[in-house]
């Protein structure tokens, strides 16, 4: 780790399968990079998590503030499909103080959850509270392989327009 500013950069190849399987035979896959789902420029604390587990805190007194927050949220190959994901989200966006989320990071959805790039997008595109917030997809972390580790309480800075730019402020 480092004291400075650093931007976080997207692998070359990623891996599906169970950090813990054959180490040796391993299949990887072209990363097509991060992508843009809503345009902006934000900075804010750093939240998030498993979607799903995250979600374990709702109604709790562990549930963070969302006040000046961007989201890092991803999804599981349990729960990550594409409607668990959208109801999921949904639950979250109505907790008080959503309206505080400055900026959404998805990590990058194992394959079995059959999440596309458009089914991604029209979930995005279907929440109105989502409209005026830059969203990202495809980040490194979750459950595929590499993934970037990100400081939760930390700072990060995006900047979403026909490119991305992920910059983690402070840690």
């Amino acid at each position: 780790m480092q004291d400075e500013l650093f931007e976080i950069l997207p692998s070359q190849r990623w891996d599906d399968r169970r950090w813990y399987a054959d180490q040796e035979d391993r299949t990887s896959f072209d990363n097509e990079g991060m992508y843009a789902i809503n345009e902006g420029e934000t900075e804010g604390i750093i939240l998030g998590g498993n979607l799903c587990t995250f979600g374990l805190l709702r109604g709790t007194e562990y549930m963070p503030s969302l006040e000046n927050s961007i989201l890092f949220i991803e999804d599981d190959d349990y729960s990550g499909t594409p409607v668990e994901f959208d109801r999921n989200l949904q639950a979250l966006i109505h907790q008080p103080g959503f309206e505080g989320v400055k900026g959404i990071v998805l990590g990058r959805f194992q394959l079995s959850s059959k999440s596309s790039k458009e089914e991604l997008t029209h979930i995005i595109k279907t929440k109105k509270e989502l409209n005026n917030i830059p969203v990202i997809a495809n980040a490194d972390f979750g459950h595929t392989d590499p993934k970037f580790t990100f400081p939760i309480g930390g700072r990060a800075r995006i900047v979403v327009n026909k490119s991305v730019l992920i910059n983690i402020v402070s840690h």
